[in-house]
């Protein structure tokens, strides 16, 4: 995403989203962490399973986390990643467009991976040793203050700098990184794009996460009772 707002020569959107992708990507390493620390060091999370209620300050953290990655409206990574998908379209060219294209199929996948992410770690049954459950714990103050701060940043970053890196006529980024006069496309983007185009990311990031939660749940148990029939 940042190569293509570079490529675009949306140099103070790239900014933007370097340091907003820093929170919540941070959040969601050290959130892993926390997990594969309360779980002996086990690091195949198809493995785990049922952690939503012994660590529940891990997961709302990963689950704010991971939201975010996904551009999930409101939160700090859709402020950047869904303006540089709008930004693509905006260009109103035909690369700008296939680009477009590509950034939301990515965005797609990101909302994939982690609902399978968050499900088979925290919602699924338990799949680990019962040793490992009676030993689950919550990271220590070191850990967990960090993971806090970060969940925090994730939720309320993006809106807080928008206009100090994008913001028109803000004494922040908005001005003081040059952009060549042919490529000032953010206020076409932000009033000429479609209202469809800009909500396309955001519905088939919806409609593939309930696609994705029900292949990992009702197909598996689906597919569970019959081959149990089959073979019993």
């Amino acid at each position: 995403m940042m190569v293509i707002a570079v490529g675009l020569s949306q140099y103070n959107v790239a900014l933007m989203h370097l340091v907003l992708h820093a929170t919540y990507k941070a959040g969601l390493f050290l959130a892993a962490g926390s997990v594969l620390h309360s779980m002996g060091d086990q690091q195949d999370f198809r493995r785990f399973g049922g952690l939503v209620k012994l660590l529940p300050l891990t997961y709302t953290v990963i689950l704010i986390a991971s939201l975010s990655l996904a551009a999930f409206p409101w939160l700090s990574g859709y402020y950047s990643k869904d303006l540089i998908i709008e930004l693509a379209f905006g260009s109103y060219s035909s690369l700008g467009f296939l680009v477009y294209l590509l950034a939301v199929i990515a965005a797609c996948f990101t909302m994939l991976y982690s609902v399978k992410l968050i499900y088979l770690t925290f919602l699924t049954y338990a799949n680990a040793p019962k040793g490992n459950y009676e030993k689950a714990h919550e990271s220590p103050w070191t850990m967990s203050i960090p993971l806090v701060i970060l969940g925090i940043l994730s939720v309320y970053l993006g809106s807080i700098s928008k206009d100090f890196f994008v913001g028109l006529g803000s004494p922040g980024f908005g001005n003081s990184i040059f952009i060549h006069p042919n490529h000032v496309i953010l206020t076409d983007t932000e009033f000429g794009v479609p209202s469809f185009i800009k909500l396309l990311p955001f519905i088939l990031n919806i409609i593939l996460g309930i696609i994705g939660i029900y292949f990992l749940e009702i197909k598996s148990l689906f597919l569970f009772f019959f081959v149990t029939f089959i073979f019993k």
